[in-house]
């Protein structure tokens, strides 16, 4: 991997991590069209440690309010509130990626990365984000959520293991679609994605070392500034993106994500770009 290619992804990752348009696509078609070669499943998760380290810093008074509360709830009845129940739903919204994760890594490493599924979910998802916002309710504050909300934006989650699909544009569809308003569902996306991002990070850090592994191979330094850039340009974007939600909707997301997934397979199977 060159340092050139080393920024530019670092730079997609921030930009793209927390917005509903998958930055794992964005790094597999960015890698492929410009560099010739796929940065893999490993450099994606290791720079996801960049985004979710600006989340933890970001959203570090939600983080310690849940924590203390969960654990002050675990000691007595008495101290069992919203943020006990929050804390909760975070962890048990966190198991399906987990455990799938663990059982479909090498699909997830390899057969999954192919850009005629990168452009087709980039379409379908996109369609169902559109629906989510054309048709849930919206009227259900952060207060209302329940562990069956918990659950199954949780289940949304572990979709994004495939890259195309978009964690955050999976959860937040789940949550529209189940009634909470889009500031509620977006925060609590965030939340949802500290520990199985964080995990996944650590997890895939031994196969960066690995050189006979598929993806391009970046040095430790490149691995490490590439996770800076993509902690300072996180930050900032998430920032942006809860202001964002506040006051529009997510169908400028929609349109993109739609015209970049045909835009992948007309390159595809028009031969401009290999889909391996």
């Amino acid at each position: 991997m060159s340092w050139l290619e080393a920024l530019v992804l670092g730079l997609v990752q921030g930009l793209t991590e927390f917005l509903p348009i998958s930055s794992s696509a964005h790094l597999r078609i960015v890698a492929g069209v410009f560099f010739g070669n796929d940065a893999g499943a490993a450099f994606t998760a290791v720079t996801q440690l960049g985004t979710e380290a600006a989340v933890l810093i970001y959203f570090w008074p939600d983080i310690w309010r849940l924590l203390t509360a969960w654990l002050a709830g675990l000691r007595g009845r008495s101290a069992r509130g919203l943020d006990y129940r929050l804390a909760w739903y975070v962890i048990i919204g966190t198991l399906p990626i987990s455990i799938l994760g663990v059982l479909f890594k090498d699909a997830i490493e390899g057969p999954a990365r192919n850009l005629w599924l990168i452009g087709a979910s980039l379409v379908l998802f996109g369609v169902v984000l559109g629906a989510a916002e054309k048709y849930g309710r919206q009227r259900r504050p952060v207060e209302d959520l329940t562990l069956r909300d918990g659950v199954l934006m949780g289940c949304a989650q572990a979709l994004a293991l495939l890259p195309g699909v978009s964690r955050s544009g999976g959860t937040v569809s789940a949550g529209l679609f189940l009634g909470l308003q889009r500031p509620a569902a977006v925060r609590f996306s965030f939340l949802l994605a500290i520990p199985a991002v964080t995990a996944a990070g650590l997890f895939s850090l031994p196969d960066i070392e690995n050189t006979s592994g598929p993806g391009a191979q970046p040095s430790a330094a490149q691995m490490v500034v590439a996770t800076l850039v993509a902690f300072v340009v996180g930050y900032a974007s998430i920032a942006w993106l809860l202001r964002y939600v506040e006051q529009h909707t997510v169908y400028v997301f929609v349109w993109y994500r739609v015209i970049l997934g045909l835009l992948v397979l007309l390159a595809v199977s028009g031969g401009m770009i290999s889909a391996t």
